[in-house]
């Protein structure tokens, strides 16, 4: 394991929501888009967060190691991990010392960057799509889809299990034709273990209320529930699990 600095908003250690069991869950700050229903804007700047050496986490993983082994294992979210790649690096690679299950959240925009030694210490890969039309990605994020969809198939090709993520906002990423060509584009991967969709909230617009930031999505209202059931159904006639 080498050893180095990064910045951390929080951790979480009996996490439910981020991979298979129970996680212990490092929250890392620093994050290239602007998602318009982000629920962690003040996770958006890397100097935001707290200043840790990788080894502090391992050492306070460790202390949950016995617990973790028998019921999940540690997640990096964010933030972004991918813009913090060393950082998060170092620490699965102590995780995996201690022969830990490991998961990196990512919206897989900084895809392009990711080295081999990543995905070595890298049992599961949470994929967050924000859409499946790039000028709505754009809108959405502030970014390009194009480089989301290259780390998909990097990741299938070196065969890394992936969870991808679909928050359903209504009258955005609704749209089912959208999410029919998503559904085959993840069919044809081969690698993707489970479609998690996650419909719209907003509880995070009390932090961008903090921030005095403009919340552009304040009037929109979470989706119907057969709406979602809709969209589940979609997925599963992909031969996917769905949640």
């Amino acid at each position: 394991m080498e050893d180095c600095e990064g910045y951390i908003h929080s951790v979480e250690t009996a996490g439910t929501v981020d991979g298979p069991g129970m996680r212990f869950v490092v929250f890392v700050t620093g994050c290239p888009l602007r998602c318009l229903y982000c629920h962690n804007p003040d996770t958006r700047e890397l100097r935001d967060g707290k200043r840790v050496m990788a080894s502090e986490l391992v050492d306070e993983i460790a202390r949950y190691k016995d617990f973790i082994l028998r019921q999940g294992g540690v997640t990096v979210s964010g933030g972004e991990p991918l813009f913090q790649q060393r950082f998060v690096t170092s620490i699965l690679q102590g995780c995996k010392a201690m022969g830990l299950h490991t998961a990196v959240d990512t919206s897989g925009y900084l895809g392009a960057l990711v080295k081999q030694s990543l995905l070595d210490v890298t049992d599961l890969f949470l994929l967050d799509i924000k859409a499946f039309d790039e000028e709505l990605h754009q809108r959405l994020t502030g970014k390009k889809l194009a480089p989301v969809l290259d780390f998909a198939r990097h990741l299938a090709a070196h065969n890394k299990p992936m969870w991808v993520r679909c928050v359903i906002v209504p009258d955005l990423t609704d749209n089912m034709e959208d999410l029919t060509r998503m559904a085959d584009f993840l069919a044809a991967l081969g690698s993707v273990e489970k479609v998690e969709i996650l419909p719209f909230h907003k509880m995070g617009e009390p932090k961008w209320q903090a921030l005095g930031l403009n919340y552009e999505l304040s009037a929109v209202q979470p989706p119907e529930k057969e709406q979602i059931r809709a969209i589940c159904e979609l997925f599963r006639g992909r031969g996917f699990e769905v949640v």
